[in-house]
């Protein structure tokens, strides 16, 4: 699986629509729902900083992501520019592979090497 994880600051003023639009069911999510492999998304909001957010978006690989983003690149750019101000800060913490990474499958291009026992 392939996650990309989100840090958002966000004003009191702004946690509603913040919220609706960052939501599993969100205007994210719905978005992200149109796209192959797109696995779900999840919001946490901090137990000890109300303005502080976290998103995890979750895909079955990495390359399920970079097909989202080129498939539907007008659309993310869009909302991108529709939502912009909800959050003061916004910064990519992380994005990867969970843990242990599944071996490459001949599918995906990627060179198989055989190992024979010694006799």
């Amino acid at each position: 699986m392939f996650v990309r994880v989100w840090e958002y600051e966000v004003p009191g003023d702004h946690v509603a629509a913040f919220t609706t639009a960052y939501a599993a069911d969100g205007a994210w999510g719905e978005l992200f729902g149109r796209a192959e492999g797109f696995l779900g998304t999840e919001l946490y909001r901090d137990a000890a900083r109300a303005d502080r957010f976290l998103t995890i978006d979750r895909w079955r690989n990495e390359e399920d992501w970079q097909s989202f983003l080129h498939a539907f690149s007008p659309a993310y750019e869009s909302l991108d520019a529709q939502l912009e101000g909800l959050a003061v800060t916004e910064r990519s913490l992380f994005e990867g592979f969970s843990w242990p990474i599944a071996p490459p499958t001949p599918a995906s291009g990627a060179r198989q090497t055989r190992i024979h026992p010694r006799n």
